[in-house]
């Protein structure tokens, strides 16, 4: 046996290939190798979902200072009318503030706040995969309920400049565009004549 090994060393030192070969074996063994465990992934991808992730983000929302480990009442309200969880008809906010200070606590950690929905929707008789499901699809917290201008005739009637009169009127010039102070007061311009003369520079020109 020794004998072969020094013929298999004296074989590879006449190769020019040898030490590329060396090591395509070594990073063929250390790819072969696992870097981390299966069990310890699985574990890290546990900890982690969607529901938590909304958790998150709507637990900061409204609070500057807010970790995003615990929800206020107010804060899951805005989440869930965001998701349509409440509807004012099946879940209301009353039934939302009924359940969620049945845990005694003014904010939830995420366990909690998984009793708070399981406990709703069984008082509500809804499933609570079906509340999940909306939460983790309403996406991030936004600025919902908005006011928007109603346009109607009442009011372009009431915002149409050309309709206003007496001094009101002398407020705006011809496009619409309001004068400002010149509108709304009347300079002297020191010519010595009245305010309002029409015939202001005429007397030259008839005698």
């Amino acid at each position: 046996m020794s004998g072969d090994a020094s013929a298999a060393k004296a074989l590879d030192a006449t190769d020019p290939m040898a030490p590329m070969k060396e090591s395509l074996q070594a990073a063929v063994g250390e790819r072969a190798t696992p870097s981390a465990s299966p069990s310890r992934s699985r574990a890290a991808s546990a900890t982690r979902s969607p529901l938590m992730d909304q958790f998150r983000a709507y637990a900061k929302f409204g609070d500057s200072k807010a970790d995003g480990k615990v929800i206020s009442l107010s804060q899951s309200d805005k989440w869930m009318k965001q998701a349509k969880v409440i509807d004012g008809k099946k879940i209301t906010s009353t039934d939302t503030g009924i359940y969620f200070k049945k845990l005694k606590t003014l904010k939830l950690t995420l366990t909690d706040y998984h009793k708070f929905l399981e406990e709703l929707s069984k008082a509500k008789k809804v499933e609570v995969s079906e509340i999940r499901e909306k939460m983790i699809n309403c996406g991030p917290p936004g600025l919902t309920g908005t006011t928007t201008a109603v346009k109607t005739a009442a009011v372009d009637r009431l915002t149409d400049s050309t309709r206003y009169t007496g001094s009101h009127r002398m407020r705006f010039d011809e496009g619409g565009r309001g004068r400002g102070i010149q509108g709304r007061k009347d300079a002297p311009d020191g010519a010595g004549y009245v305010q309002g003369y029409a015939n202001k520079d005429s007397y030259d020109k008839s005698h």
